[in-house]
Order: structure tokens, then C-alpha cells, then sequence
């Protein structure tokens, strides 16, 4: 029997997650050198949350996740770009950051439908 290759969204959340690493590695990078005080912090939190769940991304998109699994997976990109994205406009633009704390349940959101559906398989 032949192994199903991943679903064409979870290729993409993967591929997604892969850019949240790389980008995280640039802003990690500019908030050490670039950066200082409160910015520093708020831009480096960013890069430490993106690329831990760019890499949970990368590996579990890679996979044959299930239907719940792949809307956990979104739920982790969506709650990445607000919470990271928040964070680094704060730190580069001086903007609100109003959206981190929705970012922040999504993102726990996501990880516990993960848990949810490592449990029902």
C-alpha cells in the first residue's frame, strides 16, 4: 500500500511554517543588533514564538494530518501572524498591540486540538 502524500493545505501550512522560521532567524537577528529596550524584547519574543511554531508546522504539516489536526495547524499560523505580528509592529512601527492576546489563544487553541487529536487517533 502506497503512503497518501499530505493534504495540498497542509503542504501549505508546512511551507508557511518554513517562512515564519526564516523570517524569525532576520528579526531575531536585527533585534540584537539593531535594536534595544523595550523594542529589543518585544521583537525578540516575536522571532522566539514564530520560529517554534514555524518548526511545529514544518513537522506536523509533513505529516497525514486529519481534518482537526490541519485546523489546528491554521489555527497555529493565524495565532503566529497576530501574536508575532503584533509583537513586531509594536517593536519596528510603534503600533498597538491588541492583537497579541488573540494571537495567543489561537495559538493555545491550536495546540490543544492538537492534543484533542493525538488522543482520538
Amino acid at each position: 500500500m502506497t503512503p497518501r502524500p499530505p493534504d495540498p493545505v497542509a503542504r501549505v501550512l508546512a511551507a508557511a511554517g518554513a517562512l515564519c522560521a526564516a523570517v524569525s532567524v532576520a528579526a531575531a537577528a536585527y533585534a540584537s543588533h539593531g535594536l534595544d529596550g523595550d523594542a529589543q524584547s518585544r521583537l525578540m519574543l516575536a522571532a522566539v514564538f514564530a520560529f517554534g511554531h514555524g518548526v511545529a508546522l514544518v513537522a506536523l504539516g509533513r505529516q497525514v494530518p486529519r481534518r482537526v489536526a490541519i485546523i489546528a495547524l491554521a489555527l497555529l499560523l493565524a495565532g503566529v501572524l497576530l501574536f508575532c505580528g503584533s509583537l513586531a509592529g509594536a517593536a519596528l512601527a510603534g503600533w498597538p498591540t491588541r492583537a497579541a492576546p488573540v494571537g495567543g489563544l489561537l495559538m493555545m487553541l491550536g495546540w490543544l486540538l492538537l492534543a484533542v487529536d493525538s488522543l482520538r487517533r
